[in-house]
């Protein structure tokens, strides 16, 4: 069974929380939905985002033609 809680009142999750505990019931905290500040935060480091190195993948095109290297495209 699953029971979703919602609160903005820490004090109350707290004392919810610690029954939980005591009743040895497995408690997941989620993070909650993000307000329009947090959310235009993320959405910039989302697409500011720039790679400290090389990608540990490899190149992306090399990699499928050595993969597909043995297959005939059906337009080619």
């Amino acid at each position: 069974m699953e029971i979703i809680l919602k609160s903005n009142n820490k004090e109350s999750l707290a004392k919810i929380i610690a029954l939980a505990k005591e009743l040895n019931v497995v408690v997941e905290k989620k993070i909650a939905d993000l307000d329009s500040n947090d959310r235009s935060i993320l959405k910039n480091r989302i697409l500011n985002f720039k790679a400290k190195g090389p990608s540990s993948f490899g190149d992306a095109m090399e990699w499928e033609q050595r993969e597909r290297s043995d297959r005939d495209l059906p337009f080619s």
